[in-house]
């Protein structure tokens, strides 16, 4: 491995120039004191100066603003509230273990941001179009804590919804449904958006790179509503009602039949989607939670819901075409369940996965403890976590959803905390979306006024801007301790890192990664305090 060589500070005693006296001798300075040496390479040579190897896994949660299931607590809440309840929300799933918060900024055609391109969301101010006063912007201030605290953000967005029945108040005039209420269908209890019409996907396109091109966001979020589910329309129908769009194709000459025009229709937007953030920002990673049958009797023992006919979702064409960076699959049933059984459909899922892409599948944890008959003990979600990890080419899982870790029911929480998350993970690297050499850092250090040592690493100045996090590792008694921190840091406190007050670190290593999770090499240092 190769090592930099390191700048060693000092801190150096100055002295007073002496008085002026009338004596023709003048007297000597006093000789500098000896530096003191606060850190000194680690060569490799020696077996301690080199760190483990760190986990890999993604370790994710889904945050839902939809109704508010998990946050806010509810509409209108004053900002101050608002913001503690988020931050909460972010300590505890650092606390939890994990590496990556999935936040729902656009629920219905609406948004949790300033400045964008749809109207503030009723679920945050209580009415649709109302900014939060006083003012402040839920997305920038997620990114900044999620980071903050070692942790990816991803922005979760919903492409076709326009208002559901538990939305109450009106829809605001700056609202797609209200500007092109042609293109908006009534479905049953909802407005959706017509996925056939150009137009809804050119906005939805238009909404999502937006976001990407504003917000220092790790990933862009799709979940499993493309079409809607099935409900009875007024006329006893389940069918989407797009007579219009579906007309207008057939007289430009369209061939395909109904259904697969459907599903081609989600396909575009699927593919223009990775190809626009791809142009946009290369680092950004696009990921869909897509239902996780895509038909039954794939595998051949799987049961249920069919989300390629009724949702028109061809989710399996979308990752055998790598139409994304990773896959969450919703395995939303017990790890036994008869006709849907975890492991069987996560091999399958992991069989179509021919451009190895991310495999991350999406568990239902919040049936732990909801209470029924049908509830989850946490066991289940502990055994999916460890079926997950047996399996090949799978690295991660994301919770639905945040509220059972607030909670903690069944100590679910305290139980990944103290076992299966128990060290902290980055994220599994993106290789094929590039990214940088980073170079090992360059240490210098520092002594605080309150004792301690204080290092600041570096890079060349190039570099520095795709510098996402610094991966801390830290020896003390002779075992290794891992942290995550946000590149953007200028200092490292290595005080600020220990668990116990008491002890300090003998060696630390410090090492760049890039905005696509690869690792530079590190820089190794003994600490003389």
């Amino acid at each position: 491995m190769m090592r930099r060589l390191l700048t060693i500070a000092a801190v150096v005693v100055v002295c007073a120039p002496p008085l002026r006296t009338q004596s023709p001798v003048k007297p000597a300075a006093p000789a500098p004191a000896a530096p003191a040496v606060l850190i000194a390479p680690c060569p490799t040579s020696e077996a301690d100066c080199v760190p483990p190897a760190v986990q890999r896994e993604f370790r994710g949660v889904w945050v839902a603003t939809a109704r508010n299931t998990d946050w806010p607590s509810k509409p209108g809440l004053p900002t101050a509230q608002q913001q503690d309840e988020l931050l909460a929300i972010m300590d505890r799933a650092a606390k939890v273990g994990l590496n990556a918060v999935i936040f729902q900024v656009r629920p219905e055609g609406d948004a949790f941001y300033a400045d964008g391109l749809e109207p503030w969301s009723e679920y945050l101010t209580g009415k649709q179009g109302r900014a939060p006063n006083p003012a402040w912007d839920p997305l920038a201030f997620a990114v900044r804590e999620a980071h903050a605290r070692g942790m990816e953000l991803h922005a979760w967005f919903n492409p076709y919804r326009a208002k559901e029945p538990n939305m109450k108040g009106p829809l605001a005039k700056s609202a797609f449904a209200s500007t092109h209420p042609a293109l908006v269908k009534k479905y049953a209890t909802h407005l959706w958006m017509d996925p056939g019409e150009p137009a809804v996907r050119k906005h939805t396109l238009a909404v999502v790179l937006d976001v990407v091109k504003r917000y220092d966001i790790d990933g862009v979020h799709l979940d499993d509503y493309f079409y809607p589910y099935p409900e009875k329309r007024a006329n006893g129908s389940t069918d989407f009602p797009d007579d219009a769009s579906w007309k207008r194709y057939q007289k430009k000459g369209g061939e395909l039949v109904r259904d697969d025009w459907r599903r081609e229709n989600v396909n575009q937007l699927v593919e223009e989607l990775y190809t626009g953030i791809k142009k946009t920002k290369s680092w950004v990673k696009f990921g869909i939670s897509p239902f996780g049958i895509w038909r039954p009797g794939n595998p051949e023992s799987v049961k249920g819901f069919d989300s390629y006919d009724k949702l028109y979702a061809d989710s399996k064409k979308w990752i055998e075409n790598g139409w994304g960076d990773y896959f969450t699959p919703q395995l939303y049933w017990a790890i036994d369940k008869e006709g849907q059984r975890y492991n069987e459909l996560l091999g399958w899922w992991q069989s179509k996965n021919t451009k190895a892409r991310h495999l991350w599948p999406g568990n239902y944890t919040s049936k732990v403890g909801e209470g029924g008959k049908n509830e989850w003990k946490r066991g289940e979600v502990l055994a999916q976590v460890a079926a997950t990890r047996a399996t090949p080419g799978v690295t991660g899982n994301v919770h639905f959803s945040i509220e059972v870790f607030l909670k903690n029911r069944d100590s679910i929480a305290t139980a990944l905390e103290r076992t299966a998350y128990a060290q902290p993970a980055l994220v599994p690297a993106s290789p094929w979306l590039g990214g940088s050499d980073l170079p090992a850092p360059t240490l210098t250090a520092k002594k605080q006024k309150e004792g301690g040592t204080v290092l600041v690493p570096t890079v060349p100045k190039a570099n520095a801007k795709d510098v996402r996090w610094w991966l801390v590792q830290q020896q003390i008694g002779g075992q290794w301790e891992t942290l995550v921190l946000d590149g953007s840091l200028k200092e490292i406190v290595l005080a600020q890192l220990l668990r116990n007050p008491f002890v300090h670190a003998e060696i630390v290593a410090v090492s760049a990664v890039d905005r696509v999770g690869k690792a530079g090499p590190a820089s190794v240092v003994k600490i003389a305090d």
